[in-house]
């Protein structure tokens, strides 16, 4: 099978290192409807290099590594990376434009962050997800949660979001035509409240809240630059290379689709974006309702984690002390829990009865005694190649073999 990669941005261009490592597709054809630098060879250097990851070679084959793409055609954009053969095209930016069917592409992964209605009609002139179906493509995955512009729609019966050994079986091949692989910080954040519902119930997990320590990403800026018209978030336009800037993460509500008992519970999710290329951290803080007597203690919790990393290809339980650049490029690692670091207390809160929905049937003073443990759990995440990008990779394969 062929697979499409729509955009060159950092999850696009990672993509493409994971999947000429893998050799899965017999052909990958990119489409970032531009042309880049003076020629092929510009592109080529583009791709072959990376600041945070170093050489592509290395990647693949360690320090002692030579180039490994070669037989670089300007004429047809095509290119030979890790003897993978790849076609750039540099012509259309609107989905329905890119000649997938030309190519015999039936299969496109959406890295651009531009496309994630999947409400949006394919041949709307501005773009849409859809339009790589109207192109020729049987399915398309999007690298970010969707997000439908028009109020009151719901989601379609056709879409599905979807993180690697979380709800990945509730994929339907003959139905699901367009699928979101969540962000990077929904699949760190569901490999951290996955285990312990499975544990401890959602029943009691009483409210949850979480503040991601997040790296860097392409939409803030280097310098300090002037917002555009109707701006409402003026931080996104202050430097990012000497600032931590206070944002908004989706997390919350994309975690509620590959999680459905989330719904029920309380939850809150921040964002604040740090100085740093990669390399990001989840503080998660949950309160649990315990048994009277059995105080939910910091072993139990840690244990959790520990049984599931055993039999999870993607949750990694550690006691060593890290800092963000030691999780950088460890591959398939949705989680990484710094079990040094959880924490938890234990006290009991009243509740006045005659302030719930209970209270005809209680005293004005009735208080009901609470024993309830507030844990701190702390999970890093390589938000870039490490993480998200081989797990998306994992997924396009799932898919990929689903429609042979």
């Amino acid at each position: 099978m062929k697979l499409g990669i729509n955009g060159l941005g950092r999850i696009g261009k990672l993509s493409l290192w994971t999947h000429v490592s893998r050799k899965h597709f017999s052909e990958i054809t990119v489409n970032i409807g531009r042309n880049v630098g003076n020629s092929l060879d510009d592109l080529a250097a583009a791709i072959e290099r990376d600041s945070t990851y170093g050489r592509l070679g290395t990647y693949l084959y360690g320090h002692q590594a030579g180039r490994v793409i070669e037989e670089l055609s300007d004429e047809t954009g095509r290119m030979k990376i890790n003897g993978v053969p790849v076609r750039i095209l540099r012509r259309d930016r609107n989905p329905k434009d890119i000649p997938w069917r030309d190519n015999g592409v039936d299969l496109v992964v959406d890295t651009t962050g531009v496309f994630k209605d999947p409400t949006a009609d394919g041949g709307d002139a501005k773009g849409a997800l859809r339009g790589h179906l109207d192109a020729g493509a049987a399915k398309v995955i999007l690298s970010a949660p969707f997000k439908i512009k028009a109020k009151g729609l719901e989601m379609p019966s056709d879409a599905i979001t979807m993180v690697m050994g979380i709800n990945d079986d509730d994929y339907q091949g003959a139905r699901h035509r367009v699928i979101s692989a969540a962000s990077c910080t929904t699949t760190c954040l569901s490999y951290m409240i996955k285990p312990l519902l499975e544990r401890i119930g959602a029943e009691n997990l009483l409210s949850a809240s979480m503040v991601t320590v997040h790296a860097a990403t392409g939409t803030q800026q280097v310098l300090d630059r002037l917002p555009g018209a109707g701006a409402t978030d003026l931080r996104k336009n202050r430097s990012i290379l000497n600032n931590i800037i206070l944002t908004t993460t989706g997390a919350a509500k994309a975690l509620s689709l590959v999680i459905p008992e989330m719904k029920n519970i309380g939850f809150i999710a921040e964002s604040v974006r740090i100085p740093t290329s990669t390399g990001s951290l989840i503080i998660l803080v949950i309160n649990i309702q315990d048994e009277p007597g059995k105080p939910t203690q910091r072993d139990f919790i840690n244990g959790v984690y520990r049984d599931y990393a055993e039999q999870s290809p993607y949750l990694v339980y550690s006691e060593q002390q890290n800092v963000s650049s030691d999780i950088i490029g460890v591959p398939r690692a949705a989680a990484i829990i710094e079990g040094t670091e959880t924490h938890t207390r234990t006290a009991s809160i009243f509740v006045n009865l005659s302030r719930t929905p209970a209270k005809q049937a209680a005293s004005q003073d009735s208080l009901l005694e609470v024993p309830v443990t507030q844990a701190v759990i702390y999970g890093w995440y390589d938000n870039e190649l490490g993480s998200y990008t081989n797990m998306l990779a994992d997924l396009t394969v799932k898919i990929a073999d689903s429609m042979v």
